[in-house]
């Protein structure tokens, strides 16, 4: 959510922020509907003294035994034009509102140009590619083989991408759910949190999936909503509240299932679990101070790098361009894995930082050791990562020539101490 008084101060900075987004000019507009808004505040208030002093006159000539019906007609036409302009400045204030919250973050201005992922960079590579020394199949290949990854049953319940896990590749996906919660509890100083699974509007608005990402979303007939990724749960802890400075930063963290319609996902990697209307991730939140958040996001980011490398999963560092950076985040580094079966590096976690943006819907600040609110507090997501595409990868990378999957050493004590899946 942005500060009008961002536009007022410098139409002409925001309106290259937005475009730098891909987006027209739009403070002219917004700011034209904020200056009608002021003049009708201004001649509210003005009709408002008016109002008092007369009534202050009607109280006067009442107690004089006068006659007073002249006054007190004005009174009511007066009451009349202050309706109409209660009116007209909750309609503006609505229609600016609306406007703010349907544009997105401004960017840093290290994120690179570009129109979309072709123009992210790479940062930093560790490990390479994996040489298998045979011919590598695809995840659904090597699980439909394996008797445990079931789409066509799935399929039949509920649709497509969704899918059913059998045996050793359903202890799997948990082995790194709880790995992943263990790690991040035990080595990087997250705490675990169990969140609701439906939401309401407010809490879709303050981390920004409402309004302008509704269609990618599954709502309920009450009105709530299914949460495409505990972020928001999480984040929404802070929603309304004033923290005491001394208690930022806030790490949180949880396993959750997570819910996204994939509506702009029509014809793109239909077969498998890559995109999926159902999924489990480990998120990562910080609420911080905002002087903090730029460390914090390296700091979130280096927390899911330690993952991949305890799994053993050759992976990158990008980050996003102009075009590709999402709607609420200024900068976001993505974590991209090596898949042998596609012969692709594939995104696996993405890690953001939103400054004030969030806080801003949230209504959530900070109050300083003085005991003065000192601002909106900054807050950052980011996956920790996500189990179903580490269960791709580790699958892909740890291959048997024969079909099995050895289990990395990192997940053994959480698979009983099998060292292999095998077709049974």
């Amino acid at each position: 959510m942005h500060d009008i008084r961002t536009l007022r101060d410098d139409a002409t900075l925001f309106d290259a922020a937005m475009a730098r987004r891909g987006l027209p000019p739009a403070a002219a507009g917004i700011l034209a509907q904020d200056s009608e808004r002021r003049a009708a505040q201004t001649a509210l208030q003005e009709i408002q003294s008016f109002r008092n002093a007369l009534s202050k006159r009607i109280g006067e000539a009442r107690r004089k035994g006068e006659d007073s019906a002249a006054l007190e007609a004005e009174v009511s036409a007066k009451r009349a034009e202050m309706e109409a302009l209660e009116k007209k400045v909750a309609g503006l204030d609505k229609a600016i509102f609306d406007t703010l919250a349907a544009l997105p973050n401004v960017l840093d201005g290290d994120v690179p140009e570009g129109p979309d992922e072709s123009a992210n960079v790479v940062l930093k590579q560790v490990g390479a590619p994996t040489d298998l020394g045979f011919e590598p199949k695809q995840h659904f290949e090597l699980g439909e083989a394996l008797g445990m990854m079931d789409f066509e049953t799935a399929t039949k319940m509920a649709g497509s991408r969704f899918t059913i896990l059998r045996g050793g590749l359903a202890r799997l996906e948990r082995a790194l759910g709880q790995f992943m919660l263990d790690t991040h509890t035990t080595q990087h100083g997250y705490t675990e949190h169990t969140v609701p699974f439906l939401v309401n509007d407010a809490t879709m608005f303050g981390t920004n999936q409402l309004p302008k990402f509704a269609e990618d979303s599954f709502r309920t007939t009450d009105g709530r909503w299914l949460i495409a990724t505990s972020e928001i749960p999480l984040t929404n802890t802070v929603a309304g509240e004033i923290v005491p400075e001394a208690k930022l930063p806030i790490r949180l963290t949880a396993l959750s299932d997570c819910f996204r319609s994939e509506a702009g996902a029509s014809g793109r990697d239909t077969r498998g679990m890559l995109r999926q209307h159902q999924f489990r991730k480990v998120e990562l939140v910080s609420i911080v101070h905002p002087e903090q958040s730029v460390a914090e996001q390296e700091r979130m980011t280096a927390s899911a790098e330690k993952v991949l490398e305890l799994l053993g999963l050759p992976y990158r560092r990008v980050v996003l361009s102009s075009g590709d950076t999402g709607f609420g985040a200024v900068r976001t580094f993505d974590l991209e894995v090596w898949l042998p079966g596609q012969q692709m590096w594939r995104e696996i976690s993405s890690c953001s930082n939103t400054r004030d943006f969030q806080a801003r819907r949230m209504n959530a600040r900070f109050r300083n050791a003085e005991g003065k609110v000192g601002g909106f507090v900054h807050t950052l997501n980011g996956s920790g990562v996500a189990v179903g595409r580490a269960l791709i990868a580790v699958m892909e990378n740890y291959q048997q020539a024969d079909g099995s999957i050895r289990v990395p050493e990192a997940l053994v004590p959480w698979m009983g101490g099998a060292e292999f899946i095998r077709k049974v």
